[in-house]
């Protein structure tokens, strides 16, 4: 079409009073850089940031404004000083952090956190369902906040990349914990993991093929340890059997199969996650009394609610308990025990994320681009998005896609 032709029909359009529209998915107008706050955590005994001053430094290169609360990275041995030479601003009032704009965090906000928050603002961060209080997401609503939750973000594998990364962590050491644990110095009764020549090996018994339960087997395995698994799940033991590339002991939940192997166990880790709610409970408390002596457990899956019947809530202060002479450990947080490592695996996953927020013109672009993270969102300018929080908290239920077609 020559030039003229093309001036005759922009002046119809202009006459008949038509505007072509774009598709938002060829829309991205960028809002400017970003100004992201990173507060200190307060959360007990959580040791872990976001943020690593290297991601950092990337952020500010590419010309975005990072805002940090001094002593946030203290705990995993990140100092302001390493931040401020990446580019941060150290800020000593909590309440500047949260006048930026995208607010990250790796706990769950709290009420105090959510009144010092501005309206439309974004928050990231970890969601745990079982510990939520809808009193803070009614606060978010009506300062119409768009949060995104950590467990609930996918990649474009669908996988989640947040809960990948923290039970790979969790599993390996898990097995660590266990070794120390079975040592006449952790309380147990002086076994070695591995064994030696002509001495045999610990027995390790593992509750869940998933992530978690894939690594703890992983490391047991390679420190020697002899492994049995249990899982309901036919395809997560074929699989798990497949990514060791080892023939071990798999089973589904037999009470009869698992009492007799917990029964000559040395070590029983429980690897077991809920989508929704409670853990349900597979180990019983006779289970465990028939348990041998100087045993130990250790109970992954303490955060929602714990799959022994015998487990309590313990902390990193005072980790273990024995009860019917076997060592319980179920501290919750687990990564939190190796923050640096964590913080920066969370570091690694949270990064792009920004970066891409910014070359899509602004976070609502991006979640409407990304499948993934429209998984993730469970506000979105303060509707809440996510069914199952809508039931649990008695709170309306809007579709992110229905809102995205009134928006666009």
């Amino acid at each position: 079409m020559g030039e003229e032709a093309i001036k005759r029909f922009e002046g119809i359009v202009t006459r008949l009073g038509l505007s072509p529209l774009e598709a938002p998915s060829i829309i991205s107008s960028k809002e400017g850089s970003l100004h992201i706050g990173i507060p200190r955590e307060r959360a007990f005994q959580e040791h872990r940031t976001p943020l690593v001053p290297e991601s950092v430094q990337v952020l500010v290169n590419n010309g975005h404004r990072v805002v940090i609360e001094t002593g946030a990275g203290n705990l995993s041995h990140f100092s302001d000083r390493e931040y401020s030479e990446a580019g941060a601003e150290i800020v000593y009032d909590i309440k500047e952090i949260f006048q930026a704009d995208i607010i990250v965090k790796i706990t769950p906000p709290t009420v105090e956190e959510v009144d010092m928050m501005k309206m439309n603002q974004t928050l990231i961060s970890p969601l745990h369902l079982p510990t939520l209080r809808s009193k803070v997401i009614k606060k978010m609503i009506a300062k119409k906040i768009t949060a995104l939750a950590f467990e609930f973000m996918q990649d474009d594998w669908g996988v989640f990349p947040f809960v990948r990364a923290m039970s790979e962590i969790v599993g390996f050491s898990s097995l660590l914990i266990a070794a120390d644990l079975l040592s006449n110095s952790g309380g147990g009764k002086g076994i070695l993991l591995g064994g030696i020549p002509g001495v045999p090996p610990a027995k390790v018994v593992i509750i869940g093929a998933g992530v978690i339960g894939e690594n703890a087997a992983r490391v047991a395995l390679g420190l020697g340890a002899t492994v049995k698994i249990f899982d309901n799940a036919i395809y997560k033991l074929k699989r798990l059997q497949n990514n060791l590339g080892i023939k071990v002991f798999t089973s589904v939940f037999s009470p009869s199969v698992m009492a007799n192997q917990l029964a000559t166990a040395d070590v029983v880790i429980g690897a077991l996650h809920s989508k929704h709610g409670r853990t349900p409970i597979v180990i019983t408390e006779s289970m465990v009394k028939h348990m041998k002596a100087g045993s130990v457990i250790i109970d992954v899956s303490i955060d929602q609610g714990g799959c022994f019947e015998t487990s309590e809530i313990t902390n990193h202060d005072h980790p273990t308990f024995v009860k019917h002479d076997v060592i319980h450990y179920c501290v919750p947080n687990i990564g939190s025990k190796y923050s640096r490592t964590a913080s920066q695996a969370c570091s690694n996953i949270l990064t792009p994320v920004l970066m891409n927020c910014f070359d899509m013109g602004g976070m609502k672009n991006l979640i409407h681009q990304n499948k993934g993270l429209r998984h993730g969102t469970y506000l979105y300018n303060g509707y809440l998005t996510n069914e199952h929080m809508s039931k649990s908290f008695e709170i309306k239920y809007t579709d992110l896609d229905m809102l995205f077609v009134t928006e666009f």
